[in-house]
């Protein structure tokens, strides 16, 4: 199999020059990934303070608000929201192949779904790589038509693939992407060796951390 990595962190197409056709595209992460993040468990320093909550771990800092997005029927905890710096991180890992990556395939059901709310989407060039730019439809109260601006982007690592969608000011201030999309990169991934089909969400729980736990806001999530 050949491929080509673009300057974006994608592997592109590529013509197989035996048959003609077109191969898939592979893992989207940026070419730093293995050291500056977001890293696997099995790359992390192991001493470092992280908060654990299953799927991934969070390296605490000042000024950082975690909160857990629970699932409402279940109340299982499907997302990582991280208040930082006049922006929002939602985090969610899930189980992805050994070989081949997710994001250029949920990136594009995305679009579909915010098309159907009525929003719009532009594929951009990140740090990251290819993410979406999307404006979407809000429910403001005394606002009919108003509208909210969010960055999704996506990295794919061993067996792992991390979502991240950014709001507030660091979808539209690049002084504050660079703050928010600093703190993407501290998120460490924790596969494990459970076998999972992949697009599984990786479980996330509560940290066990008692005085951490009695602080932790939850919010009822999709």
């Amino acid at each position: 199999m050949s491929d080509t990595t673009s300057p974006s962190g994608e592997t592109q197409p590529s013509e197989n020059a035996e048959t003609g056709a077109t191969e898939e595209p592979l893992k989207s992460a940026p070419a730093d990934r293995e050291t500056e993040g977001p890293l696997d468990e099995s790359e992390a320093n192991p001493v470092r303070p992280y908060v654990d909550l299953g799927g991934v771990k969070i390296l605490p800092r000042e000024g950082l608000q975690l909160r857990l997005e629970v699932e409402e029927g279940s109340q299982r905890v499907v997302a990582v929201g991280l208040d930082y710096a006049g922006s929002t991180l939602q985090v969610q890992p899930f189980a992805a192949p050994r070989t081949s990556g997710l994001w250029h395939e949920i990136r594009e059901q995305i679009a579909e779904q915010i098309a159907k709310q009525g929003g719009t989407t532009r594929l951009t060039v990140g740090p990251f790589g290819p993410e979406l730019l999307a404006e979407i439809p809000a429910t403001t109260p005394g606002q009919p038509g108003s509208t909210r601006l969010a960055r999704f982007i996506g990295v794919d690592g061993p067996r792992w693939f991390l979502r991240g969608v950014i709001a507030g000011d660091g979808a539209v201030d690049q002084e504050a992407a660079s703050k928010i999309e600093e703190l993407f990169r501290s998120v460490v991934v924790v596969r494990g060796k459970t076998p999972m089909p992949p697009r599984d969400l990786i479980p996330l729980h509560m940290p066990k951390t008692a005085a951490l736990t009695d602080d932790l806001p939850s919010t009822p999530g999709a």
